[in-house]
């Protein structure tokens, strides 16, 4: 190992010495990377700083645990400050990092799973004092920095313990289990002082319907979740309760399939009070959706707490958690999120990896640094377009039937079917009406 190596792992170096605080350079040139050419921290949109609108993280799985490694391949990542081992030390050492990273890159936020800063031990008194010891590290780091978490999670998925799933395993001793680790998880946010808190239920679900009795699995995730609404009263943690929709994979079938799926589970169970969604795109677009799609459902359905951005590969059928580089489609987010007032205490968590081959430590500043300036050319769009109003002014005019008559009547849910049959028996057939698509997808493209 480098001595520099060693400065940084003893806690005296610093592991990106060569990189200062990234700043903003409009006049930036392509090939000028670690600069952002967009994103201005103290820009003022529509009332707010762009820092205020946007409300970047760093997840620490992926950045701080990520190797690499894919199915078909070992590890590629070299990372001077991690040996790789499971150590409490190195745990340390990688935490120490991450802070100087999120420092540099200029975010306020960041967001992990419990295991991803402690190594489990052998049992739950041991995880739960790892815990306790990294915790302590991160709370000192937070308050000489600044920085604090969008949102905390428990891993409830990566154990083996967890196979068959964790709210919803077939064992009791193993929901039991669960629910012991998100009761630590919370204290976690508490202390940390976490605005969110996620629950990702990768396991929760089926591989096959023959061996499952769906109804006792879904009425003990409701129930699990009570348990965790029950605890966070009891400790008055404040944070949002956040549910994360996902179709597949680690399961052939999860059951907070999508947005849509996660309202209808939550009202079913009479749960919609404590929850809101956070809503990962490449997720949304595994369950047969466009990229925006469960943002703007959520958003719509006043349920869009958090964005974990980022974006996959349409032709693929996996979770690629790529970093979200295109403007359109940033654009429609952040139109979305001015819409309705903002994301607090949510915010766009980069839930991304540097791609298998980007091997260099700067490609992890170089990706978040793209994904962020992406975000702010998107808030700008979005701002114009909604300050110039054509857009929404042609979606308006195009349900102006339902301003007057018995159309402010359908809107109202004051009609009935005898009031609509006279309507059609006196006015006749319909006028055909184009909906413009092109016009409308012209007029997105005049602002981005």
């Amino acid at each position: 190992m480098s001595s520099d190596a060693n400065k940084v792992k003893s806690g005296l170096g610093e592991a990106f010495p060569e990189i200062g605080t990234i700043p903003y350079n409009p006049e930036a040139g392509p090939d000028e990377s670690l600069v952002f050419r967009y994103y201005n921290r103290s820009e003022v949109i529509l009332g707010r700083t762009m820092e205020e609108w946007l409300r970047f993280s760093v997840c620490y799985w992926h950045t701080f645990r990520g190797t690499g490694a894919d199915p078909f391949g070992a590890a590629t990542f070299v990372r001077p400050w991690d040996d790789n081992s499971n150590s409490l030390e190195n745990a340390k050492h990688r935490m120490r990092v991450a802070f100087e990273f999120m420092s540099k890159l200029g975010v306020r936020h960041w967001t992990f799973h419990d295991r991803d800063i402690a190594p489990e031990g052998k049992d739950l008194s041991e995880s739960n004092a790892n815990l306790d010891e990294l915790v302590n590290l991160a709370l000192e780091l937070q308050e000489s920095t600044g920085i604090k978490p969008l949102w905390a999670t428990c891993n409830l998925f990566s154990n083996p313990r967890y196979m068959n799933g964790a709210a919803t395993n077939p064992d009791a001793h193993v929901v039991a289990y669960a629910a012991a680790q998100v009761k630590k998880g919370l204290e976690v946010a508490k202390k940390l002082g976490a605005e969110n808190f996620v629950f990702w239920g990768g396991r929760e679900g089926y591989q096959s319907i023959l061996n499952t009795d769906l109804h006792k699995e879904l009425s003990n995730y409701a129930n699990f979740l009570r348990m965790a609404v029950d605890y966070k009263e009891k400790i008055s943690f404040k944070g949002q309760f956040l549910i994360e929709p996902k179709p597949k994979e680690p399961t052939k079938h999860q059951y907070d399939y999508d947005a849509m799926t996660v309202i209808g589970f939550l009202r079913t169970f009479g749960l919609e009070q404590h929850f809101k969604i956070n809503v990962e795109p490449n997720h949304t677009t595994l369950a047969g959706h466009g990229n925006e799609h469960d943002i703007l459902m959520a958003s719509k359905l006043g349920m869009l707490g958090s964005v974990d951005a980022n974006t996959g590969s349409p032709d693929l059928g996996w979770d690629t958690d790529q970093f979200p580089m295109d403007v359109k489609s940033c654009t429609l987010v952040m139109k979305a999120v001015i819409e309705q007032g903002g994301l607090q205490p949510g915010g766009l968590n980069f839930d991304a990896k540097v791609r298998r081959e980007s091997t260099d430590a700067i490609d992890l500043f170089i990706a978040h640094i793209g994904a962020m300036d992406t975000f702010a050319r998107g808030l700008r769009n979005a701002a114009h377009l909604i300050k110039d109003g054509v857009l929404d002014g042609r979606i308006k005019e195009r349900y102006d039937t339902f301003s007057d008559g018995l159309g402010a009547k359908i809107s109202k849910g004051q009609a009935t079917l005898e009031e609509c049959e006279g309507f059609v028996l006196k006015n006749g057939e319909p006028e055909q009406k184009s909906g413009k698509q092109e016009h409308f997808e012209r007029i997105l493209n005049y602002y981005v």
